[in-house]
């Protein structure tokens, strides 16, 4: 039987274990927020396609007591990520009742998104459906930023980068891609960066 490629774990896979976090996914966004200042201690954060729940633990760790954290996905959050800062909407981010709720929550000051879509390794397939989500995440970011805030979101390249960059020019004083050195060397994805929402 074949072995998947990722059946190894890495260094960052075994620095997630260490440190009690479900996923290595973590240190993407650790690396990010020290090298864009994403958000600071007492701040709202929407956190889209959030499970397991890496982003969540580690944006919930930063904040501070006042600090809040929203997050939304299809499956739930793994069984350890607990916080009475959390509100965790269990859905899809598509759905009108999701978005609504989530709105009531906010305002927020940043919007975070590591949503994937179920990859069928059909390239062209997998990048038009990251791209999709990538809509979805702006959108959510126009709707529910406060002004000045931050966005962060994955898209697998080749997935109409380019574009949705541009549109991040228009809404934030700036816009750009960026991709954290815990991505695999081996993965097409890529994350871009909006900072300083101009409401």
């Amino acid at each position: 039987m074949a072995r998947n490629k990722y059946s190894e774990p890495d260094y960052w896979s075994k620095k997630a274990f260490s440190e009690n976090y479900p996923a290595r996914s973590v240190y993407k966004l650790e690396e990010m927020n020290k090298k864009f200042n994403l958000f600071s201690p007492g701040d709202k954060v929407l956190d889209l396609g959030a499970a397991p729940g890496s982003w969540t633990v580690y944006v919930l760790r930063f904040l501070n007591k006042e600090g809040r954290v929203t997050a939304v996905d299809l499956k739930p959050l793994d069984s350890s990520v607990y916080d009475e800062r959390l509100s965790f909407f269990q859905g899809d981010m598509f759905d009108k009742g999701i978005i609504k709720s989530v709105k009531e929550l906010g305002p927020y000051d940043a919007v975070i998104c590591d949503a994937a879509p179920a990859t069928t390794g059909n390239k062209t397939v997998d990048t038009a459906r990251s791209s999709g989500l990538v809509e979805l995440a702006i959108y959510y970011a126009q709707e529910q930023l406060k002004q000045g805030g931050s966005f962060v979101v994955k898209i697998f390249q080749g997935g109409d980068q380019q574009i949705h960059l541009n549109n991040l020019r228009k809404c934030f004083k700036t816009a750009r891609a960026f991709k954290p050195e815990a991505c695999r060397s081996s993965s097409f994805e890529t994350y871009l960066i909006g900072l300083d929402f101009k409401g």
